[in-house]
C-alpha cells in the first residue's frame, strides 16, 4: 500500500507511541546540553573575557563527540542499544552533580570549567551514536524523513526552552541550579528509556571485536561515494556555522543593553527560526535536489551572519539569527536523510557516529579558529571571514563532488548459503579466490566494473582487503582475490549483503564465459613458525 499523505505528514511519527516516547528523551537530552551549554558559556564570561577561553567552550563541548565517535558507534551496533542509551544518560547526570558541586563551593576556574564541560561531552559522544540509530527502528522508512525533522524540532525547541530555563535560573538562583536541574532531567530521560520495551537480539556469530567493528564502520564511509559527499558538506557548513555560536555570548555582551536576557533571546530565536521552518521542509525536498538546498542553506547562513557581523541593535539581531536557524535546520535535516538513507541497519550507529564527528570535529576546530581570529582581530571580522569562506567552500563542494542522485537498494538479501566446515579456524586471515573466464575483448569493461564498483561493496561488506589478478598466459582469466580478517568475520559477510550487491554479482557473473560457475576458492593464510 502507498503511503498516504497523512502518514507523510511532518508530525505523523508522534502518532506512533514508541517514537513519542523516545522522542521526549531526546527533547530532555538535548534541553540539558544547552541548559549546560548555556551556562557554562555565561560563567566562562564572569571568570574572564578573553575570546579564545570563551569559544574554547564550545570546543570542549564537542570535541569529545569526534575524538570518541567512532569508538562508541560500534559500541552501539554490538551491545544492547536501550540498556547503552540509558547508561548515556546516567553519566550526563553524574558529572552535572560534580559541576554544581564545584560552583556550589566556588572553586570553579577556566581551566576545571572546560575540564568539565568535556566530561558533560563524552555523555554527548555516547549517546547521539545510539540514538541516531534507534531512530529508524521505531518509524517506517516513508516517515524517516520527518522522524528526522521532528529531531531537529528537538533540538532547537530545547534551543529555546533551555536557554530561557538557563537564563532564568543563572538572573534568580545562580548558575550551580542550572547544573543541579541537569542532573534531575537526566535521571528523568533514563527513567523514560528505562520503560521501552526492546528485545535485544544478539548475532549468532557473537559480537565483532571493537577494533575490528571501528575499523569495518570507517570502511564502510570510505568505500561510499554518496557518504563521503554528505561528510564534506557537513564538515564545511559546520565548521564555518559555528563561529556565531561560539561568539554569541560576546556579540550578546557587546549589543546595545546587552546581557545575559539578550544571550538568551538570541539564542531561542535562532531556535524558533529552526522550528518554524521543519514545516517547510518536505515542500523543500520536494522542489529541490539535495545539493541545490544544502547551497541554499548555506548562503542563508552566510547573511545571517553576515549581520550579525555589522550589527549592536538586538531588534536587527533577532531577525538574523531566526534565518540563521532556518538555514541550520534545513541543511542539517537534508544531510542527516542522506545519510541515513545511505546505511544499512547493521552499520547505521557507527556510520552515524562518523557523521557526528564530522559535525562536532567541524565545530570544535572552527570554534577555536574562529575565536583565535577574533582574539587576534576583532568579532565583526572573524565572523565575516566564516560568513564569505563557507558560501564560496559549499559552492566548491557542488561543482568538485556533485550528488549522483542514485541510491543504492540496501534492502538485506542473502542468495548464497554461507559455508560451513567441520573445523573453522580460530585464528588467522582467510582468502577468498574467485576465478572468471571473460571475452578478452571485454576485459576493460569488467575490469571497470571490478575496480569501481565490486571492489568497494567488498570492502564495505568489512573485507579486509581487495585485489583483482590477471592471467599473463591466458588473457580472458581474472582472479578476484578478498582477505578478510578472520572465518568468523567471513561468516558475517554473508549477513550484510544487500538488493544492491545481488544485482552487482548478477553483473559480474554475467561476463563469466565459462561452462561452470566461477570457481571459489577459501584458504586459511598460515604464519610462519619461527623455532624448532
Amino acid at each position: 500500500m502507498p503511503p498516504t499523505d497523512n502518514s507523510l505528514s511532518p508530525i505523523a511519527p508522534l502518532r506512533l507511541p514508541v517514537f513519542r516516547m523516545m522522542w521526549s528523551t531526546w527533547l530532555v537530552a538535548n534541553l540539558c546540553m544547552w541548559m549546560n551549554d548555556v551556562a557554562a558559556a555565561w560563567m566562562m564570561t564572569s571568570l574572564t573575557t578573553t575570546p579564545i577561553w570563551v569559544a574554547l567552550v564550545q570546543t570542549a563541548s564537542t570535541l569529545p563527540v569526534f575524538l570518541l565517535g567512532l569508538p562508541s558507534g560500534a559500541l552501539a551496533d554490538n551491545l544492547d542499544r536501550k540498556r547503552y542509551y540509558l547508561v548515556t544518560q546516567l553519566w550526563v547526570a553524574v558529572v552535572a552533580t560534580i559541576l554544581s558541586g564545584f560552583v556550589f563551593f566556588g572553586v570553579m576556574s577556566p581551566p576545571l570549567l572546560l575540564a568539565l564541560v568535556f566530561l558533560n561531552g563524552i555523555g554527548m559522544a555516547m549517546r547521539w551514536p545510539v540514538f541516531s540509530a534507534i531512530v529508524p527502528e521505531l518509524v517506517p522508512r516513508e516517515q524517516l524523513p520527518a522522524a528526522l525533522a521532528l529531531n531537529g524540532v528537538s533540538m532547537n525547541a530545547s534551543r529555546i526552552i533551555g536557554p530561557l530555563v538557563a537564563g532564568a535560573l543563572i538572573a534568580g538562583a545562580g548558575s550551580a541550579w542550572v547544573f543541579v536541574l541537569n542532573a534531575v532531567l537526566s535521571l528523568v530521560a533514563a527513567a523514560l528509556i528505562a520503560r521501552w520495551h526492546r528485545e535485544h537480539k544478539p548475532h549468532p556469530l557473537g559480537r565483532e571485536r571493537l577494533g575490528t567493528a571501528m575499523r569495518v564502520g570507517w570502511q564502510y564511509v570510505s568505500q561510499s561515494y554518496l557518504l563521503k559527499g554528505v561528510l564534506l558538506r557537513i564538515w564545511i557548513f559546520f565548521f564555518h556555522s559555528t563561529a556565531l555560536l561560539a561568539l554569541l555570548a560576546l556579540l550578546a555582551r557587546g549589543m546595545q543593553g546587552g546581557g545575559a536576557g539578550t544571550f538568551t533571546l538570541l539564542l531561542a530565536s535562532m531556535g524558533a527560526g529552526a522550528i518554524v521552518s521543519t514545516a517547510f521542509l518536505p515542500r523543500l525536498r520536494r522542489h529541490y535536489a539535495r545539493d541545490a538546498l544544502v547551497l541554499r542553506g548555506a548562503i542563508l547562513q552566510a547573511v545571517a551572519m553576515a549581520v550579525m557581523a555589522m550589527t549592536d541593535r538586538v531588534w536587527v539581531a533577532v531577525p538574523a539569527m531566526f534565518f540563521g536557524g532556518a538555514a541550520w535546520i534545513t541543511t542539517a535535516n537534508t544531510l542527516s536523510v542522506s545519510i541515513q538513507m545511505g546505511l544499512p541497519d547493521w552499520v547505521r550507529a557507527r556510520g552515524m557516529s562518523i557523521y557526528q564527528m564530522a559535525i562536532m570535529g567541524a565545530s570544535a576546530s572552527g570554534a577555536a579558529l574562529w575565536g583565535q581570529i577574533a582574539t587576534w582581530t576583532s568579532l565583526p571580522i572573524s565572523l565575516g571571514i566564516a560568513a564569505v569562506s563557507g558560501w564560496l567552500a559549499m559552492a566548491a563542494a557542488n561543482r568538485w563532488m556533485p550528488d549522483s542522485g542514485q541510491e543504492d537498494d540496501l534492502t538485506p538479501k542473502r542468495v548464497i548459503t554461507a559455508p560451513v566446515i567441520e573445523s573453522p579456524p580460530k585464528q588467522g586471515h582467510i582468502m577468498l579466490t574467485v576465478e572468471y573466464l571473460i571475452e578478452p575483448a571485454r576485459a576493460r569493461e569488467f575490469r571497470e566494473l571490478m575496480f569501481n564498483e565490486s571492489r568497494r561493496s567488498r570492502l564495505r561488506q568489512g573485507a579486509l582487503s581487495w585485489e583483482l589478478l590477471h592471467d599473463i598466459n591466458e588473457p580472458g582469466r581474472f582472479v578476484e582475490v578478498i582477505v578478510d580478517e578472520s572465518w568468523t568475520d567471513h561468516l558475517r559477510r554473508f549477513d550484510r549483503a544487500t538488493a544492491s550487491d545481488v544485482a552487482l554479482r548478477d553483473r559480474r557473473l554475467a561476463f563469466h564465459i565459462g561452462l561452470e560457475p566461477p570457481k571459489v576458492t577459501r584458504s586459511l593464510m598460515e604464519t610462519t613458525v619461527r623455532g624448532g
